[in-house]
Order: structure tokens, then sequence, then C-alpha cells
């Protein structure tokens, strides 16, 4: 066997190996809150089998993209919004963000069912990479009805297209979107072509499609977030014991469809907050259920296991545009301000990839004697 022979086989096990932990370990959850003051905010977990080089980007008005296709350069546009956006691997495509209008998007892996459409000489001034797709929608547009409009009309889209800096195989999204007045939809491709589903929860999973996880809702309608009152049968009593005995039945694995059901029942029944800011908070305490532990999901490949963990979880602000974020490697909650950057800028600016390992505050010079303390209360 000659040296480009097992080149060339060490390169398809690596990618077959790639593939097999980014399809058998990706878990992503997204939920969205309605505050008191009528603002919304909204967020989402990320999840993947393999490390992922996450960081932000500010991408300025009028900048120009060229949408990646497998037969070389797609649809060409120029931004009108100012964006902040997470990327991944350096590449300019947005995995989630939010544009200075307060409109936002997040994409999603979706396994097995995702089906872009194939590019071809005759759709390839439309055609876009999945990831430039997004980054298209945020570029593009203030509202979930002109997002919809656009799609519907058929003027992206989305194909078969490898991710430079991804594994070498095509990568699998759907995408959820958020306007600034709560209307959200989900965008799938399905059968190679793009299908616009109205998303009146605001959550979104993984595989299979949204309508089967919106059907799959109707096995949970009897969950309640009241306490089950005691029970007499045969004059003994029956009570529960402790409080959320009216969850019982709610799925607590890490699968798609169950992550979906746990995202639904936990937005809906959490008490609105004030505002905004608290709701950013909220919204991190109900993200935090969906934390994935490192070792708890994984998949063999070739007698490599990989598994599944939550690299990264951001909430988003539509109305003060600011997005906030933490990391599997450092729980502190970070905050970037798209109003604190020129959009009329000539270029990109990014944030370095994230080094800081998780701080600890130590309190124990802190204490003081019992009545000094009651005093200074």
């Amino acid at each position: 066997m000659n040296r480009h022979s097992v080149l060339f086989r060490a390169l398809a096990l690596a990618a077959i190996l790639t593939f097999a932990a980014a399809q058998g370990a990706s878990a992503c959850t997204g939920i969205m809150l309605r505050n008191a003051d009528g603002t919304i905010v909204h967020g989402r977990t990320v999840e993947f089998g393999i490390p992922l080089d996450i960081t932000y980007a500010v991408l300025p008005r009028n900048y120009n993209f060229t949408g990646q296709t497998p037969l070389g350069d797609g649809k060409k546009w120029t931004t009108r919004y100012g964006v902040l956006g997470a990327i991944v691997f350096g590449n300019l495509g947005v995995m989630d963000g939010v544009n200075e209008k307060g409109l936002a998007i997040g994409a999603f892996y979706f396994p097995t069912a995702a089906e872009y459409t194939p590019t071809t000489p005759e759709n390839q001034s439309k055609s876009m990479s999945s990831i430039d797709f997004s980054t298209w929608i945020l570029t593009q547009f203030a509202t979930v009805d002109e997002v919809r409009a656009a799609v519907e009309a058929g003027e992206a889209i989305v194909a078969p297209t490898l991710l430079p800096g991804w594994p070498p195989t095509v990568q699998p999204f759907h995408w959820v979107v958020y306007d600034k007045s709560g209307k959200s939809i989900v965008i799938e491709p399905l059968g190679g072509k793009l299908v616009v589903s109205d998303n009146p929860l605001g959550v979104l999973t993984n595989s299979p499609s949204f309508d089967w996880h919106m059907t799959n809702l109707r096995n949970y309608i009897a969950l309640s977030p009241r306490d089950v009152p005691p029970v007499k049968l045969d004059g003994t009593t029956f009570q529960s014991f402790g409080m959320g005995a009216g969850m019982l039945g709610l799925p607590g694995d890490f699968t798609p469809p169950s992550r979906f059901v746990r995202a639904a029942v936990f937005s809906a029944t959490a008490f609105a907050v004030p505002d905004a800011q608290s709701g950013i908070l909220s919204g991190f305490h109900i993200l935090n259920n969906f934390d994935i532990p490192y070792g708890i999901a994984r998949v063999e490949a070739q007698g490599v296991t990989h598994a599944d963990q939550t690299i990264f979880t951001t909430m988003r602000d539509p109305q003060s545009l600011r997005v906030y974020y933490k990391s599997y490697d450092d729980q502190t909650i970070r905050m970037v301000d798209l109003n604190h950057f020129d959009l009329n800028a000539k270029d990109v600016m990014r944030l370095p990839s994230p080094t800081a390992a998780q701080s600890v505050v130590d309190m124990s010079g802190q204490f003081q004697p019992r009545k000094t303390a009651e005093a200074a209360e």
C-alpha cells in the first residue's frame, strides 16, 4: 500500500469518527421568556461531541458577503444591519446572534432530518451554506414577518456545503428566529426545501422535525406546576412526599424530544419576572436544567468514546441588544453590548477566543465576630 493510500484511509477514518461523534453527541436547547413589563428574552445551550472554538464577532453595516456552495461562490449580499453573533472556528458565519433591530437567530443541530437543496448552475446565485444562512437573515431583516416572506419567496437556498474548520461532512442545521415583539418561527430544510413554522412557545431542540415535537407535547398536557392534593383510599390518606408531584411523568433524559418537553414546560410555568434584566437571570436558571455533565451522554465510534457536554450557554436581550454568555470552563456570566460598537466601521470586530479559567471568590477573610456582623447589617 503506497503512502497516499495510507494517508487517504487515515483521513477517511478521521472523517468517519468525527461525523459519528458529531451525529451522536450534539444537543442544543432553546427557550423564550415573557417578562411582566412586556419585554422578552431568549437563549439556548450549545452542546457538541467535539470541542468548538466559539467566540463573538460584530459585523458592521455595508459589509459584503458571498455565500459558500459546493460549486464555489454563491449568493452575494451587503449587510443592512449590524450584528453581534457567535462564530465558530473563525468562520464569519453566525451560529447564534442578534442584530441592531432586535432580530435574533440560533442554528441548532438537525441530524438525520436536514435535507438541503443541491446546488446547480441555475440556483447557484441564490445558494449559500447553512451558517451563511444565519448571517444572511441577521444582516438583512428586522422582523420575523420579513424573514418568513423572504424565505417563502425563495430568496435564498441552503446548499449542502462543507464549512471551514468544521468536521469534513455537511453539517445539518435548522433555525429558530425571534424578533423584539416576541414573534418566533422555526425554519427547517425538509425534502430539499425550507419549511417555515410558527413557534408560539419559542422552544427548539434537535431532531426530529419541529411539527413532531409540537404534536408530542400532547402526551404531557396533564403536567402541572401545582401540587397534587392528598388522596383517601379505603379510609387511608395518601399524600405526596414533597412539592413537585404535579410534574410526575416529566421526561428527564437528554434526548431532543425529552428536552423539548422540559423546555416547553419550564418556560411556560416560570413566573414572569419584572423586566428583561431579571429575565436574563431567570433564563440562565432554566437553562441550567439542561446542562449535560461530561460523560453522562456518550457515543462509541470505532472504539473511541465521544461524550456530549454543554459547551456554551447564552441569553439575549433584544431590547437592550445585549448578549450574555458563560462556558463549560468558566461559569462567570459575561456580557457584550451591541450599542458599544460603531456599526458603520469598515471591518469586523472579533473577541479573542476565551482562555480564562473559572475564578473562585475566597470569602474566608470576610468573616466577622457575630456582634460586629449584626451591627453592620
